[in-house]
């Protein structure tokens, strides 16, 4: 494993919730497929397997009770052309997913991807290759805050907004917010992978699982 990279001189390694806060607002404003058809899942699966890196992300149905959970009800492909939703409670997208992860050729960039990771083998078996946590990168250069939002301030210049993160991902049919705000997250951590690579702060060894 190579010594991390040195973040380039004046590089600001944290941020406070005021300057966030007065950062630029930005969503996802590219194509986003909810997959419903087999045509669909064909287009996506095509798309998906063109990438060498893909942003990717889950989302769970909030729990308000202790002791009570849920297992995943959406998961996130983000390439370059758009961002593919797969709704992981309404059909069987085990196969696609599962192929996916262990695709090699393929990075899959997201933050706590551990968890997801962990979370989506509740539903199917998988053994991922290729997988990279943004968070996991920028904890390895000295940043502390770790997080998605916080890393788009700091790399990417923009604030993400919360709004949905708490909203009910097992409904049958999604909000166009909720779209937007999943859409939004899987593209943020493909847009912090070329960031990082822009800035020479990867290091294959060191960051892929």
């Amino acid at each position: 494993m190579q010594p991390a990279a040195a973040l380039p001189a004046g590089f600001r390694q944290e941020i406070s919730s005021e300057e966030l806060a007065n950062l630029p607002i930005r969503r996802y404003a590219g194509e986003v497929s909810v997959v419903c058809s087999p045509e669909e899942l064909e287009r996506a699966l095509a798309d998906i397997g063109g990438e060498s890196v893909v942003g990717f992300d889950t989302e769970t149905r909030p729990s308000f009770r202790r002791g009570e959970s849920y297992r995943p009800c959406l998961a996130q492909v983000a390439t370059a052309r758009a961002v593919y939703l797969f709704q992981l409670q309404q059909q069987d997208f085990s196969g696609a997913i599962a192929g996916l992860l262990g695709a090699r050729d393929i990075v899959k960039v997201g933050v706590s991807v551990a968890e997801d990771l962990r979370q989506l083998k509740t539903l199917f078996p998988a053994q991922e290759a290729s997988v990279l946590d943004a968070g996991a990168v920028a904890k390895r250069h000295g940043l502390r805050q770790t997080g998605l939002r916080n890393l788009a301030a700091i790399f990417l210049g923009i604030r993400i907004p919360k709004g949905k993160r708490t909203s009910n991902w097992s409904a049958p049919r999604l909000s166009a917010a909720q779209v937007i705000y999943a859409a939004t997250d899987a593209w943020a951590c493909r847009e912090l992978y070329l960031c990082y690579a822009r800035m020479g702060l990867l290091d294959a060894q060191a960051d892929l699982r």
